[in-house]
């Protein structure tokens, strides 16, 4: 039990301790924190306190904008700036309940803080990996005897996204402006994105710097991941529909990328590790572990807009339906020797369970369009709107405790005029 008071529907007791970067009104500086309750505790001002073996000479890593050299520390002085935090915030700890100098510095309010990226984000690469989704979609538009392309059970299969286009929870997504073909028979226009779309997902961040040529092996991906955070990838549906063959999502997937800004570290999750999904075919060598790396995380997905008073819940959804592993899809992206560096973010793909109130994504909810989705008083979706916010929320829970993300949030703003 922690010395601050942490209600107990938060997202942040002393289970959790997830770190984000935030600033202040009255000090501009982006610094390093993590939460508890309601609070953020300062890092930088309580750094002189790390100094056990790993952090002794190092402790300059908590006084940075971002995480990036922290993360690259790697497992050991992670687990040990963990293990330090939780005594420091103990009950039965005095160095800061009693300090109250050092207690009036160190914490600050939540509510008066503004977030920003946990990294500096070099490279973004976004996996294809729940197969409900990739069913469901396969389905839409292949037909359920195609619905899964012959690849799909034997790799984690991904692309590149753009790093620059990823921004925090809060941020405003302007509805895109791109070519589509609303009609096969004729040629293409330049529009307003009609189909506009979120897609429910989570991601990790990698830790210490990998060499080019070395791939990561499976038994040993656990040591470069550190921690998760909630997704919003949004989507230009019908952008995305006219370009993606042959290369994949382009211009449909760039416009945004929301992210929570609290990262949930690997060892909190611990608790709530889950068997792994059954996989057939047996994945090959490179790909395959037995230990679980599968989490029971609760998901939600609310979405607000004029006129409604309280946020309506369209999708309830689960982090273990995920048919990959996170250690896969770092061991299947680092096989042919890709180099990774601390803070680089790998998403999980669309979040989708077997019913039809757990898809992940509107293109599920409402089939392609041909299932408007009530949301009650008359007003129904197809896709997204401009105005509405999309807001997701995640988190895990036993014992009377929770440990969570926080919230994704995002709000529709109009197109640029064409």
């Amino acid at each position: 039990m922690s010395f601050i008071n942490v209600s107990p529907d938060s997202h942040f007791p002393i289970q959790n301790l997830p770190y984000g970067v935030f600033s202040t009104p009255d000090n501009s500086q982006k610094r390093i924190g993590i939460a508890i309750g309601d609070q953020i505790l300062d890092l930088s001002a309580v750094k002189h306190l790390f100094d056990g073996p790993e952090l002794l000479n190092q402790q300059e890593v908590l006084d940075k904008d971002c995480l990036n050299d922290f993360m690259g520390l790697g497992r050991p002085a992670w687990q040990e700036v963990r293990e330090t935090l939780q005594r420091l915030l103990s009950i039965d700890e005095p160095i800061l309940r009693d300090n109250t100098k050092l207690r009036a510095k160190a914490f600050v309010p939540q509510s008066q803080a503004t977030m920003h990226l946990p990294s500096k984000i070099g490279d973004y690469t976004d996996f294809y990996s729940s197969k409900n989704h990739a069913y469901n979609v396969g389905c839409m538009f292949r037909g359920k005897e195609n619905a899964l392309m012959p690849n799909w059970t034997y790799l984690p299969v991904g692309y590149h996204g753009r790093a620059s286009s990823v921004v925090v929870s809060g941020t405003p997504i302007r509805r895109p402006n791109g070519q589509t073909c609303p009609d096969e028979s004729q040629p293409p226009v330049f529009t307003t994105c009609k189909l506009f779309d979120f897609e429910l997902e989570m991601a990790f961040f990698t830790g210490p710097a990998t060499k080019l040529g070395e791939p990561i092996p499976i038994d040993k991906t656990e040591d470069y991941i550190f921690g998760m955070v909630l997704m919003n990838d949004w989507s230009a549906r019908d952008i995305q529909k006219w370009e993606y063959v042959p290369l994949g999502p382009f211009l449909g997937k760039n416009l945004g990328t929301t992210i929570s800004p609290w990262v949930v570290t690997m060892d909190a999750l611990q608790p709530f590790k889950v068997p792994n999904a059954e996989q057939n075919p047996k994945p090959f060598p490179y790909l395959f572990h037995e230990d679980p790396f599968s989490f029971d995380i609760r998901l939600e997905v609310a979405l607000k807009y004029d006129g409604l008073q309280q946020p309506q819940t369209i999708c309830r959804s689960n982090f273990k339906y995920m048919y990959w592993t996170m250690k896969q899809q770092l061991a299947h992206h680092t096989i042919t020797g890709c180099n990774i560096n601390p803070g680089d973010l790998m998403a999980s793909g669309t979040i989708s369970g077997e019913t039809e109130d757990s898809y992940g994504s509107m293109l599920e909810l409402s089939w392609k369009g041909t299932k408007p989705l009530d949301l009650g008083n008359g007003i129904t979706r197809k896709f997204l709107q401009d105005g509405d916010e999309v807001i997701m929320t995640g988190y895990c829970e036993r014992d009377g405790y929770r440990v969570g993300f926080g919230t994704c949030t995002g709000k529709v703003i109009p197109a640029p005029p064409l």
